[in-house]
């Protein structure tokens, strides 16, 4: 057995030792010396949540397909064990071999929030693994990123040799090639990452400069390096059934934060919610087949002994096959003890029907997202949802014997006023007063709804990428406001309201339409203390803005102003698929609260039609 990289003395003193020892279930291990290339995948946050991301289970069976490649996790280690790495000087090490970050080839970041960016700093560092790309040398790892916040990977760029936009099924395999083959020659760093920069989806920032205009906004950015492609394109996996996907994912001996098997059904969003980067970025929708899905799903519950398998998409109701699949794992696993979980549903009578079957009513409850308060402001953002289907999909759900119900809206969105955020409290209590006409000796007892409020971020790639954003101040007025309205409602007593942190999202939107100058902040916030900023009882916002203040940089730049048509802004070298002509439409049909059409109703000419599959070529007549 190996030895493992902590001492028992260590591991009796922290929390959760097993998040540090490896050795799960379908862990995968290799022989050393049969290897050419070693990469150590990362997920920067700690173990559970790590565990629970699709996207490394399905790279790290990839990557370990390959014979000369062994893949394996690191994590960002907790706070107890942070400390004592430091004192003790201990370097961060893989969970499969134990071995140090320091002596693999690759380090890879899959970054999925921004949040998580000190996080990156504290891996790096723990490795002992120069924080800056410039700093590095022929004996670090190379550094790369890959993930949603890649599409606009600026604030982060001067950490990372390179960043991959995309979908990693696609082109990972010739990036290890040209990599193998650049070692076999004695190659040095910069050539492989000017082999790389060729490579479709390659970023490298250090072959690329920026120049500013008198007013901080972008004047022009420009390739230093021959290699550097002007634009980056990302890449799309299109054949969905015939891919890459794991029938033995890991499974974790502590619980994570989604313990059971996630079976991805689909890809993409056809409904063009005008705040969701993943429904922009992740076009055009692509449906896995059905009996590929099926086979999966019994080679994963058997390969895993999950007791729960959850059907992952951002709109599952869209899914083409959605009910013969469902009643397939109803039929097939539900005498079995298996829960089937089914997220981004809109609740119909099919929806309703099959939870019924696979959950228990009456501890259960259900899952609304109208996003905001009024017809008006759903169409600003395209949701599709009037307030007669939300009302009727509540109803049906309490005639059903459902009591509890969940509700999801933002404040801050473009275009709000004191009206619509009113209309969050006047929706939740009409909602209320729904379930009480139903006779009282036919009531599953009290209703209770739980309303929860997030601030807008704007997003790149995204129509409002263009829309000033709320300061902390404007968004905690706007809390309080919607609280005295909630505290009138005479179903008060049946309505919880929550709601998230103003700090914490004007910290997400600096470092979501931020530029390279941001990175500075990040690395001065990182050494004074902050990480695991996502995490509330650990998230410092005095520290944060000390470090922009000592770096003269004003948050309200990147966040409380209004972008115009022509401003390059800090993504435009990366082309997401989705046209900047096409979201500019979009942001005007916003602006007058105009809805465009689902992808199945109508096509808008996004851009998307490049990739040749997937909904766009669909037969409409449907």
């Amino acid at each position: 057995m190996k030895k493992l990289a902590l001492s028992d003395e260590i591991l009796l003193t922290i929390e959760k030792p097993a998040r540090y020892i490896g050795n799960e279930i379908n862990m995968v291990e290799k022989d050393l010396n049969n290897i050419d290339i070693r990469f150590c995948m990362c997920f920067p946050d700690v173990y559970e949540i790590g565990m629970s991301h699709l996207g490394i289970q399905i790279l790290y069976d990839m990557f370990n397909r390959r014979e000369d490649t062994y893949c394996e996790r690191v994590y960002s280690p907790w706070v107890d064990l942070d400390k004592i790495m430091r004192e003790k000087q201990i370097p961060l090490f893989a969970l499969e071999s134990q071995d140090t970050i320091k002596n693999f080839d690759f380090l890879g970041f899959t970054i999925q929030y921004e949040m998580c960016y000190t996080n990156i700093l504290q891996v790096l560092e723990l490795s002992q693994i120069p924080i800056y790309a410039k700093d590095r040398t022929e004996d670090d790892p190379i550094v790369l990123g890959g993930g949603p916040c890649t599409y606009n990977p600026e604030p982060i760029a001067d950490f990372f040799d390179f960043f991959y936009i995309g979908e990693g099924e696609t082109v990972y395999n010739k990036i290890l090639d040209v990599y193998k083959e650049n070692k076999l020659k004695g190659g040095t760093r910069k050539d492989f990452l000017e082999k790389a920069a060729e490579i479709d989806g390659v970023y490298v920032p250090a072959f690329y400069d920026v120049d500013y205009n008198e007013d901080n906004t972008i004047k022009a950015f420009t390739k230093n390096n021959v290699h550097g492609k002007d634009i980056i394109s990302k890449q799309v996996e299109m054949n969905m059934s015939d891919t890459y996907y794991p029938k033995k994912p890991l499974v974790p001996y502590i619980k994570a934060t989604q313990d059971r098997v996630v079976l991805e059904i689909q890809r993409g969003c056809i409904r063009g919610c005008r705040f969701c980067q993943a429904g922009m970025v992740y076009r055009p929708i692509r449906e896995r087949n059905i009996e590929f899905l099926k086979e999966y799903a019994c080679e994963m519950l058997k390969n895993t002994g999950h007791e729960e398998i959850s059907l992952s998409s951002l709109s599952s109701s869209d899914y083409s096959a959605l009910q013969e699949l469902v009643y397939f794992l109803i039929d097939e696993f539900s005498s079995k003890g298996v829960n089937i979980s089914l997220p981004s549903l809109r609740i119909d009578a099919f929806a309703l029907d099959v939870m019924s079957k696979v959950q228990d009513v009456r501890k259960s409850s259900l899952t609304f997202a109208p996003e905001a308060g009024s017809q008006r402001l759903r169409d600003v953002i395209n949701k599709g949802l009037t307030e007669e289907s939300i009302l009727n999909g509540a109803m049906d759900a309490f005639n059903s014997g459902w009591n509890r119900v969940k509700l999801y809206f933002m404040l801050g969105l473009p275009s709000e006023t004191v009206e619509d955020i009113e209309g969050i409290a006047v929706l939740s209590d009409k909602i209320a007063r729904e379930y009480y006409t139903i006779p009282k000796e036919q009531r599953n007892g009290k209703v209770s709804i739980v309303s929860s409020t997030s601030f807008f971020v704007p997003k790149p790639f995204t129509p409002f990428q263009w829309s000033r954003m709320d300061t902390a101040e404007e968004y905690l007025e706007k809390q309080h406001l919607l609280r005295a309205k909630f505290n009138e409602q005479l179903n008060r007593k049946s309505i919880k309201y929550n709601w998230h942190e103003a700090e914490l999202s004007v910290l997400e939107g600096v470092f979501a339409r931020g530029d390279r100058r941001v990175s500075k902040v990040i690395y001065d916030a990182y050494k004074a203390g902050c990480l695991y900023d996502s995490w509330s009882e650990y998230f410092k916002y005095d520290l944060w803005e000390k470090a922009f203040e000592d770096n003269q940089i004003d948050i309200a730049f990147y966040t409380n102003r209004e972008r115009i048509k022509e401003e390059i802004l800090p993504w435009d070298f990366i082309d997401a698929g989705v046209t900047k002509d096409f979201l500019w439409r979009e942001y005007n049909r916003a602006i007058n609260a105009k809805v465009t059409p689902n992808c199945r109703m109508a096509c808008s000419n996004c851009g998307a039609k490049v990739y040749e599959g997937g909904v766009c070529f669909e037969d409409r007549k449907q």
